[in-house]
């Protein structure tokens, strides 16, 4: 770190945005493990890349810590363990945990603003000035997703995967489960991302149609914005599948089995049809899913965050448990661009579970939950940070070959 600070002042509530995750990193409450200080390019408008180690370790199944530390958990589930520092093959359907090269040491309890008291048992090294306590909920990054690895982040103690409470101190692990290919890993590559919070405020539904109407959210095929009686909103905004296809009549595509190994360094390098069949328009706008096939699908609507947002993608809860869809779900401020530029399709990864799947266009498959960012963030995704997805319409990840 390039100083100390020891004080960290928050005003509102919401997510943090990348100038404060940097003095974050300041005060030593984000940091890198020995030997591995946070690079500038892990920064996004409101999350840091996280970092894989040097060490995967094979384990008999999934698990949460609960009463105990991740590596006691990895003790009794242990099968082997081999070095990722000059890259190393993970095999579909085996767990892996790879410990990061990163770190929270979260204030255990703030300051409040208004009354300047101390809210807690005290014993921090920083002094947290804010209204709630910090906590972090991570995501796969969305080339994770496209990709068909399955990853979560998990901490000592923790009964709940990716969701991080104030006061926790240690190491972050990654739980790694290649679904569809097998993946040549590296250390310092980055399957997730972690986002901090100040609190936990959600935008309501009323506050969703308000920002909508003067900010718009959503966009139909031809990128005008949606009325406002066509907005699906219920606890989120809804958004559905396209099955129109695009105008390759390319509806989306199916994950090939038995394919080569996918190494994680190569970009723009693999041939779509060495991995992927393309699924191609029909008639009658409909589609019976396999089950456990992999799919890419996208939105038929076009999406935007606003600057002052932040979005997560919550896959639909059919209440029957057979379809599965949208893994990496966290869309930082700017995704899909101003409003002049008519949002971007939100990429849909998708598996049924059990049994075949009826799907019909428009059939509604996630919904969007937004969150407020404690400032607006020194920038936003998009061109200028080199983002891989702005614009986007069907659209694989970034190591196959693009048309």
């Amino acid at each position: 770190m390039s100083k100390i600070i020891s004080e960290v002042t928050l005003r509102t509530k919401g997510i943090l945005p990348v100038q404060k995750l940097k003095l974050l990193n300041e005060a030593g409450i984000v940091s890198g493990v020995e030997g591995f200080p946070i690079e500038e390019n892990q920064y996004q408008p409101n999350s840091i890349d996280l970092r894989l180690g040097e060490t995967a370790y094979r384990v008999r199944s999934s698990f949460l810590p609960e009463n105990e530390t991740v590596q006691k958990k990895i003790d009794k589930l242990f099968q082997y363990q081999f070095s990722i520092e000059d890259g190393a093959v993970l095999e579909p359907n085996c767990v892996y945990i790879i410990p990061l090269l990163e770190q929270l040491k979260l204030p255990a309890s703030h300051y409040s603003m208004q009354k300047n008291l101390f809210n807690g048992s005290g014993g921090d090294e920083i002094r947290l000035i804010s209204e709630e306590n910090l906590s972090a909920k991570a995501n796969p990054k969305s080339t994770t997703g496209r990709l068909d690895i399955f990853t979560r982040v998990i901490t000592d103690y923790s009964h709940r995967f990716e969701e991080i409470e104030h006061g926790f101190r240690g190491r972050l692990y990654l739980e790694v489960v290649p679904k569809s290919f097998p993946i040549k890993v590296r250390t310092g590559q980055r399957l997730n991302q972690l986002r901090i919070r100040h609190g936990h405020t959600v935008l309501s539904d009323q506050d969703i149609l308000r920002t909508h109407g003067s900010d718009p959210l959503l966009f139909d095929e031809s990128g005008q914005p949606l009325p406002m009686d066509k907005l699906n909103v219920n606890n989120g905004l809804f958004m559905s599948v396209n099955l129109k296809g695009d105008e390759n009549d390319l509806l989306g595509y199916k994950a090939k089995k038995h394919r080569d190994l996918i190494d994680l360094d190569n970009i723009n390098h693999y041939e779509v049809s060495d991995f992927w069949e393309p699924i191609l328009t029909a008639n009658n706008e409909h589609l019976i899913l396999e089950p456990e096939a992999f799919y890419i699908f996208a939105s038929s609507e076009r999406c935007r965050i606003p600057k002052h947002l932040a979005a997560e993608m919550i896959a639909y809860d059919t209440g029957s448990g057979e379809l599965r869809t949208h893994y990496a779900g966290f869309f930082d401020s700017g995704f899909g661009g101003e409003v002049a530029d008519k949002g971007a399709r939100a990429v849909l990864e998708v598996r049924s579970h059990d049994v075949p799947f009826l799907i019909e266009h428009g059939q509604t498959f996630c919904s969007m939950k937004f969150e407020p960012n404690t400032e607006i963030p020194d920038f936003v995704y998009g061109n200028e940070i080199k983002s891989n997805y702005q614009g986007q319409g069907l659209k694989l990840g970034k190591h196959f070959k693009q048309p």
